[in-house]
């Protein structure tokens, strides 16, 4: 699995995978779906990320962009002060399943994928059942962001 290093990391517990775009990240229009350079973050989700860091969980992304372009996510994730150790993206014959089964989030934080046919392009879906059960999945609607879910981490991690 590929990945691109924001920032350093801290040693935790608790590790909250977050999918960029449709879930903190969003066009500036419908007209800008595929121009993802001019993405812009949805809501407070950078001040709502930076608080559940300053809990002491490691915040990671999973990007559906793969080499320049995964490069180009996390120079937007630097841009807007995203705080966060690392940015994940698929290898060649790579699945997102794979992403998250290789990393095992405590908390996975990602959109419904409604504009690309829903549920069957998750990250979460595919997961095998053994894993998925230890993993709280969250899921926002798509492009509206994260701003109705809780500070407190204790309360964002409970199954």
């Amino acid at each position: 699995m590929e990945h691109i290093r924001l920032e350093k990391g801290i040693q935790t517990d608790i590790t909250i995978m977050i999918f960029v775009e449709g879930t903190v990240l969003k066009p500036k229009s419908w007209l800008s779906l595929y121009n993802h350079k001019n993405y812009l973050p949805i809501g407070n989700c950078v001040k709502i990320i930076k608080e559940w860091q300053e809990q002491g969980v490691n915040i990671i992304y999973c990007t559906s962009r793969k080499g320049k372009q995964a490069e180009e996510i996390a120079i937007l994730l630097k841009k807007y002060e995203f705080v966060g150790t690392e940015l994940f993206y698929r290898s060649k014959g790579e699945k997102y399943k794979d992403i998250v089964e290789g990393i095992q989030p405590t908390v996975l934080i990602e959109d419904d994928c409604k504009s690309l046919g829903g549920a069957w392009q998750m990250c979460i879906t595919k997961v095998v059942p053994k894993i998925k059960e230890n993993i709280v999945s969250i899921v926002v609607k798509e492009f509206k962001g994260i701003d109705d879910l809780p500070l407190n981490v204790a309360a964002l991690t409970q199954k």
